[in-house]
Formats: C-alpha cells, structure tokens, sequence
C-alpha cells in the first residue's frame, strides 16, 4: 500500500511538470535566454566587433555627464511620483474599504480604467488639458490664475505630474485586499480606550499594512523606472531618462550602438533590482518585528 501510494505521488508530480513544460519553455525563451544575452552584449564593443569583452561601455555610462543625468532623472522622477502616488493611493484605498453600495461599485470601475490609460493616450490627454493652449491652461488665462499659466507641461515637472497619475490607480487596486487586514475592533478598542483616529493609523493600522505598502512601493519604483511611451511621447529626446537613452542606443539617427543600449538597460535592471532587495529586506524585518 505504502509503494501504491509512493507511486501515485511520484506520478502526480511528473504530471504537474508536465503541465508546467509550456509556461518554463516561454519563460526560458522570452525572459531568460534575452536576458543573459543582454548582459552579455553589454560587454561586447561597438567600435570594434572583434572585442569579445569590454568594460568601456559601463565606463561611458558613469563618465558620461548625459547618461549621469539620464540615471539622476530617471531616479528623481521616479521616486517622487512613487512617494505621491503611495500616500494619495492609501488615502484612495482607505476610502474604497470604508464605502459600501453603489458608491464602491463605481470607484472601483474608474480605477480599473485610469489604471489602464498610459503611454501615448495620456501625454495626448495632458497636451490637450495643460499644454501651451489646454483647456485648463486657456481658463486660467482668462481668470488670471498664474500658477496654471506658468506651469510648464513641458518640463520634469510635467512629466511628475504625469508619472504620479498613473501610478494612483495601480497603487490603490494592490492597496485595496490589504485594508481587509484591518479589523473593526481594533477600531473601536482604539475608540473605547479615547484614542483619536490618527493614533490609531499611526500606532496600529500602518504597523499592520506596511508589508503591503512597501511591496506596493517596489512595484510602484519599477513601473515609473521603466515607463518609457509617456515620456518620449510627451518630451522625445529633449529631456534625459534612462528608458529614452536606450531606446537612442539601439535605434540611433546617426547609427546603432546596441552594447552601449545593452550596458545602459543592465544598470536599470540592477538599480530596479536593488530597491526591491532592499525593499524585501525591511518587509522582512517589518513581520519580524510584528511576530515578536
């Protein structure tokens, strides 16, 4: 009985791989295999195909002051909205948990779809709404609000303001199942013992969600380092990120420089890398200290 069995789970298991053959087979050929041939091509040599390996492009990055500013702007930009966009979606999040009926139902629909609207709709959107002759931009105008007619879209702050809008709507769906964590007695042994509202967030709800938080934090760092339609879109080559200067490198006017775009999108993979190490890390100190 004890060998049937044995058996049965050994089969089991092969079948489960055998199931799980086709998504290995696309991961292997669609993330894997051009991600090592990546890392590879960035110690290749533009110059001189006959250097097998070189560390001259990783040098260029970190000498060259455009790429310098390209890794400064990619990390300002995407740091700020991710700070916004975090504390307006837990805000956001907050108030979807606490609403019930047809007033959840509707929330939850504009987000699914502003979650959806980047790239090139949304910079089309803004140009329409706050560019040099926007609707909003004409209003202010006529009204004589300076701060719209002095803002330029077409600038960092532009394409902060941007960056933060679509990174609401994703950060609040993924902050959303987290509030279930929060329990109705807490809140109201919080009320019983004349504790304000803000103790209680402070004290016993951003304790509980923080392992939520930050994960939403890593995804929210990702998703603004690598966005690349909304800001060429918006600005093309006239403001330096490092998504625009890989796409120069591997389709540049005057030639292709594919190692260079290679050794450039290596070092947003590490610098994307690192946040999430770092971010898994204090997760994990985070429910460390909470099973104490």
């Amino acid at each position: 009985m004890k060998n049937e069995a044995g058996g049965k789970k050994a089969t089991s298991k092969y079948v489960y791989l055998l199931v799980l053959l086709p998504f290995l087979i696309v991961v292997l050929l669609f993330e894997l295999l051009p991600l090592v041939m990546l890392i590879i091509d960035s110690f290749g040599s533009d110059a001189d195909k006959e250097i097998l390996f070189t560390l001259e492009n990783y040098k260029k990055i970190f000498t060259t002051l455009s790429y310098q500013t390209a890794i400064k702007n990619s990390l300002m930009i995407t740091a700020i909205s991710t700070i916004a966009g975090i504390i307006i979606a837990f805000l956001g999040a907050q108030a979807a948990h606490n609403s019930r009926g047809k007033f959840r139902t509707v929330f939850m629909t504009v987000l699914n779809m502003t979650s959806n609207f980047a790239g090139v709709p949304l910079a089309f959107a803004y140009v329409i709404i706050l560019g040099n002759s926007g609707v909003i931009t004409q209003i202010a105008e006529l009204y004589g609000i300076e701060f719209i007619q002095n803002f330029d879209l077409y600038s960092s702050s532009g394409l902060i303001l941007m960056y933060i809008y679509f990174q609401i709507p994703l950060s609040t769906l993924l902050l959303i199942p987290a509030f279930n964590g929060i329990r109705k007695e807490w809140q109201e042994a919080n009320m019983l013992l004349g504790g304000k509202s803000s103790t209680f967030w402070f004290k016993v709800g951003i304790p509980v969600l923080m392992p939520s938080i930050l994960g939403t934090v890593s995804v929210l760092f990702a998703n603004a380092l690598c966005a690349y339609a909304t800001a060429y879109a918006l600005l093309m080559n006239n403001f330096s990120l490092l998504p625009i200067n890989i796409s120069a490198a591997f389709t540049g006017d005057i030639r292709s420089q594919p190692a260079l775009g290679a050794a450039l999108s290596v070092v947003m993979m590490v610098l994307m890398c690192a946040v999430i190490l770092i971010d898994n890390y204090v997760v994990k100190k985070t429910t460390q200290w909470k099973t104490r």
